[in-house]
């Protein structure tokens, strides 16, 4: 998945010197065009990456055309993320050829992977890793000299602490922050732990001062991200601070300002935390708990450290405790030895939980992992691509069903924006994480909104405005 977010970095030049000689101004002048490609952690990392570069005197913009550097912010979790950034390249090497003085770098995680290899690359200027950014102003000096450079040495100690992100999109009311890096959970299949580090958690102090500053400019609401979030955990004055306990004072900043998390692992989310979300009501009742697997074979295959039945029981206690708590999950097929039986496993499970809405893949072998050097990728790519057509007709066919049973039930909506298909609706989401369009009687992006539920599609309820007095 590509998500694009377009940064302009332009030096801000004193007014004294702008007034005793204009023309330097222009000459000082630089802007950035930065795209973000994989999930909403490098989102938030390009959010720090603008946040570093503004303490240098930068600011942002979604001009490509006056670009003077060109950053690509990649993933390496699928294939298809790295071809698309290969193409990209490709495209920004013609443009150099045009603009001899773009400067064009490539940073996270497939930079920490193949930096070397990008570097070899005709549009590649610098590369820098994902613990790298603080030295992003000297690689950007280093390249407008003319020496290609890479940076991506891992420090186990990065969590940016100090670093205020710059919130890209100015006009959200929702946004994204970052409460821990790294991963030490070593999925046999997943390249994150060898391209992020092991994980290790910012200060609370931080992540609070952050998510209220975030608050006061307008934020409505917060999605906390960690690769696994709920295992956070950090020392403070003899004190440990674990997940439940964090997400409880940020829940604390403001009753207006809407809570969510992601991604949790199923080892770690406790029945503390389920406790928590129940007990706060700005905490939304939504979570995305990744299964990957129905096949208690293939689990141990991928090191997932939990079985069938275990992520079964998560899913029984978190339906007791948060009744109303809407389930998402991952899901991919054609891993090492699968079976049609292995296959059958994973259909039954979605059956059996009849998960909202799912993220859903076939695998894709990653060089640099445990997979990709001891277990043979020997599930044909005609059989991927039938199962994986299966788990996605199947769990289209539940969306669909599971948002019919919404129709009648009234919900309280956070408004995000106009609908794209009409001008007269708008759309917003609900605690559950579900998008419902209604129509426009004057709202604003930030509003809560009592909607009625009176249609669904796989993907959105359809409803209509209700006064709160009727409920």
């Amino acid at each position: 998945m590509l998500l694009s977010t377009f940064i302009k970095l332009e030096n801000r030049v004193n007014k004294k010197m702008s007034e005793t000689n204009p023309l330097k101004l222009s000459q000082i002048s630089k802007q950035l065009f930065i795209e973000t490609y994989g999930c909403q952690m490098n989102i938030a990392d390009s959010e720090v990456v603008a946040g570093i570069l503004s303490n240098s005197g930068y600011q942002i913009t979604k001009l490509l055309d006056n670009a003077d550097l060109v950053i690509i912010n990649t993933c390496s979790v699928r294939d298809n993320a790295e071809q698309r950034v290969w193409r990209r390249l490709d495209y920004f090497a013609s443009l150099k050829r045009k603009t001899p003085k773009l400067t064009v770098a490539v940073i996270g995680c497939m930079a920490e992977r193949t930096g070397d290899k990008l570097l070899e690359h005709a549009a590649v200027d610098f590369v820098a890793g994902p613990d790298s950014y603080r030295e992003l102003p000297f690689l950007i000096d280093k390249a407008q000299y003319g020496n290609k450079s890479a940076n991506t040495n891992s420090n186990a100690d990065e969590t940016y602490s100090g670093i205020i992100p710059e919130h890209i999109d100015k006009g959200s009311i929702s946004g994204f922050t970052s409460i821990m890096r790294g991963c030490n959970n070593f999925c046999t299949y997943c390249i994150v732990p060898y391209t992020r580090g092991r994980e290790r958690s910012r200060s609370p102090e931080d992540i609070v001062n952050e998510v209220t500053g975030m608050y006061k400019s307008g934020f409505r609401e917060v999605t906390l991200l960690g690769q696994n979030v709920n295992s956070y955990r950090r020392t403070e004055q003899n004190f440990i601070i674990d997940f439940p306990a964090l997400i409880k004072q940020i829940a604390n900043i403001a009753p207006d300002l809407r809570i969510r998390f992601t991604t949790s692992h199923p080892k770690d989310i406790s029945d503390e935390l389920l406790h928590v979300i129940a007990q706060n009501s700005n905490i939304c009742k939504h979570i995305h708990l990744p299964v990957q697997s129905g096949s208690n074979s293939v689990l141990e295959r991928m090191n997932r450290k939990y079985t069938r039945e275990y992520y079964l029981e998560r899913i029984r206690k978190i339906r007791e405790i948060i009744p109303d708590c809407s389930i998402t999950t991952d899901i991919f097929c054609g891993f090492s030895d699968e079976t049609d039986y292995d296959h059958f496993q994973t259909l039954d499970l979605m059956q059996t939980v009849r998960f909202d809405s799912a993220f859903m893949f076939k695998y894709s072998e990653r060089e640099g992992t445990y997979a990709a050097s001891h277990l043979a990728d020997n599930v044909s790519e005609q059989t991927k691509i039938e199962r994986l057509n299966q788990i996605i007709n199947l769990q289209n066919r539940i969306s669909k069903e599971k948002n019919e049973t919404e129709i009648g039930n009234i919900y309280e909506v956070l408004v995000e924006g106009v609908s794209k298909k009409s001008s007269d609706d708008i759309f917003g989401k609900t605690s559950q994480n579900k998008v419902v369009v209604f129509h426009n009687n004057g709202f604003k992006a930030g509003d809560y909104v009592f909607v009625k539920i009176y249609g669904a599609t796989s993907a959105t309820l359809l409803g209509a405005q209700i006064e709160k007095a009727t409920l």
